[in-house]
């Protein structure tokens, strides 16, 4: 089944993207302004079913697009995995003109760590100086909007 990739973000179709992202394990009922937000922030790459105009895959990066780049929401809808469409994806990112000057890539995952080590990614030593923060459901999903 024939695909197009595209970073254009007028192909971005936000009802399909959000309602994916909403049942994944990364962002679970995460709110539509949030990913449409996050969509506007950052270079997005899409898979589209050239037969059906259906949205089946997205890569996104949000970077300062210099030195730094993060990879994620990265997705192919179940039906249409196994065909290199999340390589294809993220080719298309680490080609974008934006992002040649980004001297460190990250991500997390999961379950697709063998997906990235594809592209040279490797899990952090615990000896690393990174540190995280998460923010609270509260700030994001879906159940939290109507209480505040």
């Amino acid at each position: 089944m024939p695909i197009t990739i595209s970073t254009d973000p007028a192909r971005q179709d936000l009802d399909a993207i959000h309602r994916i992202l909403a049942g994944t394990y990364w962002s679970p009922g995460i709110r539509r302004d949030v990913v449409a937000e996050a969509l506007r922030s950052s270079i997005t790459a899409v898979a589209i079913d050239d037969a059906t105009g259906a949205t089946v895959g997205l890569a996104r990066v949000v970077s300062d697009r210099a030195t730094l780049a993060w990879l994620c929401d990265v997705f192919v809808l179940e039906a249409w995995r196994g065909q290199g469409i999340s390589r294809r994806l993220i080719e298309e990112l680490e080609r974008h003109p934006d992002l040649q000057t980004v001297r460190r890539w990250c991500l997390a995952t999961r379950d697709a760590e063998g997906l990235y080590a594809k592209f040279g990614y490797s899990r952090i030593p615990p000896t690393r100086n990174w540190m995280e923060k998460q923010g609270t459901p509260e700030r994001w999903q879906e159940r939290w909007q109507a209480a505040t």
